[in-house]
């Protein structure tokens, strides 16, 4: 088993700044499960927002794998937000063809802290005394959101962004917290949307005003003729707190190459390329640049 979790939103929509292939295919999907799983990867990360992505993977089959899936908001007013969080994640299993999850994340934990976040909450914990979740947990933006949360609800899984430019969730000190609270870490975007593996060149112009990582990620890559998969992987890796890291893959090829780059020995030491801007680090925020 490696420490890497195969992401699944390109599987149910056109996902990524760098992607131009598009969504994967459903012959595609069943080509890199097969390879997945012989090498050794056996949880895969999806959620009811990524579009077609529960249905695919349900008609491809994941017997071999765990699966975390994700709610999505509630919706306002609603008014017996157990009986939704019951129904939504019933029609979950039935798309994905299995009869229980590893992981039950909420897409929006946020609402845990607004009016009917209890029975939000206790929702989640039904699901899981009665054996159809073994883990409950929340998908958060910034670790900032887990101030808030950690000390108010028990919490078994914590997926938070993590690479070589938003490295908040360690430099704030709540990678260690979780662990120390044996919250299980799952770390996501570390190609940050696959704009780390373009070359300079290809970077969109929106992007230029940090012109100055850009040029300092690329020359340490020249410097050091390295894979800027394998640097990219090699920094969630390094990290014995973190559980899985969550990766996309856009086909076989690419799929084939994260895995080889993660089975490698992990002494890649990159750059510092740490920056807080939340304009670049949160891809949310792409859309108004």
């Amino acid at each position: 088993m490696i420490r890497v979790a195969l992401g699944t939103v390109q599987f149910g929509q056109s996902y990524g700044i760098a992607n131009h292939e598009g969504q994967v295919s459903r012959a595609t999907v069943r080509e890199m499960l097969r390879l997945a799983a012989g090498k050794g990867i056996d949880l895969l990360d999806t959620a009811i927002a990524y579009g077609e992505s529960e249905a695919c993977l349900g008609e491809v089959g994941i017997n071999d794998f765990r699966i975390v899936t994700k709610l999505p908001a509630a919706p306002e007013g609603c008014a017996d937000v157990t009986r939704w969080v019951r129904e939504q994640f019933g029609a979950s299993l039935q798309r994905l063809g299995v009869q229980a999850v590893y992981g039950l994340l909420l897409h929006r934990p946020v609402q845990l802290l607004e009016p009917g976040g209890v029975k939000l909450y206790q929702g989640l914990l039904a699901l899981k005394e009665v054996g159809l979740v073994e883990k409950v947990g929340v998908s958060v933006y910034s670790p900032d959101e887990l101030a808030a949360l950690i000390p108010r609800y028990r919490i078994d899984l914590v997926q938070a962004p993590f690479n070589l430019i938003d490295q908040r969730l360690k430099t704030s000190g709540w990678l260690c917290r979780l662990k120390h609270n044996n919250i299980e870490v799952h770390t996501r975007s570390a190609f940050l949307q696959g704009l780390l593996l373009m070359s300079q060149s290809e970077i969109p112009d929106i992007f230029s005003p940090w012109a100055d990582i850009w040029s300092k990620w690329h020359r340490w890559l020249a410097n050091q003729a390295a894979s800027p998969v394998r640097a990219c992987l090699a920094y969630p890796l390094s990290c014995p707190e973190i559980d899985r890291v969550v990766v996309g893959a856009n086909g076989l090829a690419q799929l084939l190459q994260i895995v080889d780059a993660a089975n490698e020995a992990v002494d890649v030491v990159p750059p510092d390329l740490a920056c807080t801007d939340e304009n670049l680090i949160n891809p949310a925020r792409w859309s108004f640049l």
